[in-house]
């Protein structure tokens, strides 16, 4: 895996866009995955798989490319937000209805923005100039986002049981992404961990703490406290370094109780995303 070997002047809302597409396909690359699709298993999905997500990539590799350019040219929330509602409506197209990057178009869409801004200033997007870059120009108009009731399952799951929604992550500056995922993906490459126990390990680390608004509405609080519980076990017994049959275990589990880490899996390719923007 190579990241963009460009200045932050030289970077492009192409080169954004294209990391962000990327990293989608890395995490749906990425197997074995607890209860998620990946390019030869449906996990705990039986209306989609990968060709599913496939289709879905394509038809948002311009929305990515889109909402950079938003982001350089200093665009209000509400020109984010309509722009991220069409993509919802060309992945809805290419899917058949079926929601595949629903998470992923909030947030890789913001990020992406926040990278233009960045970009348009000749900032290096780094981590923390990212997060500030987000809470800079957006921050307020996500805060009163994060007030509005959700008419999503994964929200109103989060609200009714009093967790953190995408909308809070959003709100705060996606904690979990800057403060977990990008820390343990950079600990693991120093480690000399090869991509892929990389970002399994990574997951794992995502899944133990990350209110994941997806397991709370397949599984309830009962399918999110034993999601964080089995991720914590997995790392504390060495993580991939055990080898993908213990991955494998948990995800069995995970299909037998019908739960898959959505919200895991987007800020994973979050992470991913970070990593080639370099």
């Amino acid at each position: 895996m190579k990241a963009l070997a460009r200045t932050a002047a030289a970077l492009t809302a192409q080169d954004i866009g294209r990391a962000a597409t990327h990293a989608l396909h890395d995490e749906l690359a990425l197997s074995p995955k607890p209860g998620l699709v990946t390019l030869t298993d449906r996990g705990s999905h039986a209306d989609m798989d990968g060709h599913t997500f496939m289709r879905s990539l394509f038809a948002l590799r311009g929305y990515f490319v889109r909402i950079a350019e938003l982001g350089a040219a200093g665009a209000p929330f509400a020109a984010l937000e309509r722009c991220g509602i069409a993509a919802e409506a060309r992945m809805l197209a290419a899917t058949g209805g079926i929601n595949t990057h629903r998470g992923a178009i909030f947030m890789l869409g913001l990020l992406c923005a926040s990278a233009g801004a960045l970009a348009a200033s000749g900032e290096r997007a780094s981590p923390p100039a990212l997060r500030r870059a987000l809470m800079a120009h957006w921050g307020e108009a996500l805060r009163a986002r994060a007030l509005r009731p959700s008419t999503l399952p994964g929200g109103m799951a989060a609200r009714r049981l009093g967790l953190r929604s995408a909308s809070d992550e959003a709100a705060l500056g996606f904690p979990t992404l800057f403060e977990t995922a990008e820390p343990a993906l950079r600990a693991a490459r120093a480690r000399g961990l090869a991509t892929p126990a990389a970002r399994l390990d990574t997951l794992f680390a995502v899944m133990a703490v990350l209110d994941d608004s997806n397991l709370a509405h397949r599984g309830g609080l009962e399918g999110l406290r034993f999601a964080r519980a089995a991720a914590r076990n997995f790392l504390a017994a060495g993580g991939a370094s055990q080898g993908t049959a213990a991955a494998a275990a948990v995800g069995a589990e995970f299909v037998r109780r019908r739960l898959s880490p959505g919200g895991a899996a987007d800020t994973l390719a979050a992470a991913c995303w970070l990593e080639r923007l370099g």
